[in-house]
């Protein structure tokens, strides 16, 4: 019933109102999901109680950690975060595609910057369970002069109140970023992360994850998996949005400009996931990202290549129920096959 009152209003509107809601502790939340042994893994040292994360765009200014791990998520990613408060771009910015489960986004990196989003997350480490995971997907400001001194800044200043990093550099929305995947640049940036992370004590063994583009063609993509094999890159996060528009796009917002995510963007998503897979040999962690609805998409997901999964437009149409459904649905799946843990399938498609 929420979700059909708050479908009636601006897409932006009505997600600034369920952060309100859910900030303002009413029943929205419900506690204790079911626990599947089967969905349980340590990947990278960290233990995660279930596979399906939330995106990171949600809950962009780490506001409600608490109230949506109460519906099941394994892990939560906040942000983007960048250094400096960030208004984004002008509204409208968001657009829901009904026809075709999709949302189109041209947010820009809007957040609360870097010391708000500390605070918040100082608050939640208080009374921090231990199989709460929380990633921090850091960015840069628009304005900056210096791409990379803004990732360093957010590695040191968010980096110590997270379990992992992600490293956003394939958001369509602010000029300039994806040019950061290219050869050379991204090894120059991950280098001096990592050099960085060697000169504080509580980084040197954070996990640290790179966000790259569903719209990067092949050379691109080996170049990436070279880098990243050749520098110990602990994981890949795959993918972000597309500028790319399907022809099976029906909706009258098809053409906004922007970042395409939902369903839309599932299969080219899942077979950029497998290329990965193959070109680092299944030897780094991949965390699955795109058009995920359903338990058989993140199986599918999974099967690709994915250790974990995340999503975010799929709860914006089914709702947090969605990820209780999925956990049932991905149980179910492993033990058809013959698989007594999900561990077991990671990479193991046809």
């Amino acid at each position: 019933m929420l979700i059909n009152l708050l479908r009636l209003l601006p897409p932006e509107t009505a997600h600034t109102i369920t952060i309100k809601l859910l900030k303002s502790k009413l029943n929205l939340r419900r506690k204790n999901s079911k626990i599947y042994k089967s969905l349980n893994q340590t990947i990278l040292g960290i233990n995660f109680k279930n596979p399906i994360g939330l995106a990171a765009g949600f809950d962009k200014n780490a506001e409600v950690i608490n109230q949506m791990f109460a519906y099941g998520f394994g892990f939560i990613e906040v942000g983007t975060v960048t250094p400096k408060k960030q208004l984004g771009n002008e509204k409208p910015r968001v657009f829901r595609l009904v026809e075709d489960d999709a949302i189109i986004n041209h947010l820009g990196f809007n957040n609360k910057g870097s010391e708000e989003i500390v605070s918040n997350l100082k608050s939640f480490y208080v009374d921090k369970d231990i199989n709460e995971i929380i990633g921090v997907n850091v960015g840069k400001n628009k304005s900056t002069e210096n791409d990379i001194d803004d990732y360093l800044y957010g590695v040191e200043k968010l980096g110590i109140f997270s379990d992992y990093i992600t490293i956003n550099i394939s958001s369509p929305n602010t000029p300039g970023l994806r040019d950061l995947q290219l050869r050379g640049r991204i090894e120059a940036l991950v280098k001096k992360i990592q050099k960085k992370q060697s000169e504080i004590e509580q980084l040197v063994n954070k996990p640290i994850f790179i966000k790259i583009s569903p719209d990067l063609n092949d050379e691109q993509l080996r170049d990436i998996a070279l880098m990243s094999l050749a520098n110990n890159i602990n994981g890949l996060i795959i993918s972000n949005s597309t500028i790319q528009r399907p022809d099976t796009l029906i909706s009258n917002y098809k053409n906004e400009v922007g970042g395409l995510s939902g369903k839309p963007i599932f299969l080219n998503s899942t077979i950029l996931l497998k290329k990965m897979h193959s070109l680092t040999n299944g030897q780094i962690t991949l965390i699955g990202v795109g058009g995920v609805s359903s338990g058989h998409e993140c199986y599918e997901k999974i099967k690709a290549g994915a250790s974990l999964v995340q999503l975010y437009t799929a709860l914006v149409y089914q709702g947090p129920e969605i990820i209780d459904h999925i956990l049932k649905e991905l149980d179910e799946l492993i033990t058809i096959d013959g698989y007594k843990h999900i561990s077991e399938a990671i990479g193991k498609s046809s």
